[in-house]
């Protein structure tokens, strides 16, 4: 394993592990009972595919590509967890449109303090 694959990897996963991933743990657990361990390992099954999906997306598309991927899985997921609660729906969905509004303006931000 090459020292680029080892930091690659490594933070990928500790980027997975987001404020974002801790505001959806946080809509779950207040509108739904069911355990989050179990939760968590369904969800990384679930996640696999439409992971390997997105990288496949963003080698073709780019950025733009992946990013329409990742808005519709956020979509689904509010239109999803609706079924647990309207207000977890709209929780999730508003979410997402923060994460959206911040890769618009990270770069912005980030170019104007690192010159």
């Amino acid at each position: 394993m090459t020292k680029e694959l080892l930091v690659a990897g490594v933070s990928f996963g500790l980027f997975v592990v987001c404020p974002r991933m801790a505001g959806m743990t946080h809509i779950m657990t207040k509108y739904s009972s069911a355990s989050m361990v179990v939760t968590l390992l369904f969800g990384v099954v679930v996640s696999v595919p439409i992971l390997l999906f997105m990288i496949f997306v963003f080698s073709k598309y780019g950025l733009w590509g992946a990013l329409v991927v990742c808005v519709l899985t956020d979509l689904g997921a509010a239109l999803l967890m609706k079924e647990i609660s309207i207000h977890a729906g709209m929780e999730t969905l508003i979410v997402s449109i923060f994460v959206i509004a911040g890769v618009k303006i990270a770069p912005v931000l980030s170019a104007a303090v690192v010159k």
